[in-house]
């Protein structure tokens, strides 16, 4: 837990917005590969590893936000 309490939390909505969401043009990745995943067409491990990397720094950001709103408790 002391490594999200270390992250700034301007970082990890930064990396969330960018990385979470690169490429960001036809549509963001995160949204093609949640839409493959719910219409069950996501098999390849090379969607799955693409999902989860792009999923990563979303994660994180909510990892950071509930740690944050838990300590103010």
């Amino acid at each position: 837990m002391q490594f999200l309490d270390q992250i700034p939390l301007h970082w990890a909505v930064l990396a969330a917005l960018t990385l979470g969401l690169a490429p960001f043009f036809p549509e963001p990745h995160l949204l093609e590969k949640l839409r493959m995943l719910a219409s069950g067409t996501l098999v390849k491990p090379v969607d799955i590893f693409d999902l989860a990397m792009h999923a990563a720094p979303w994660l994180v950001l909510l990892a950071k936000l509930a740690r944050m709103a838990m300590r103010q408790v």
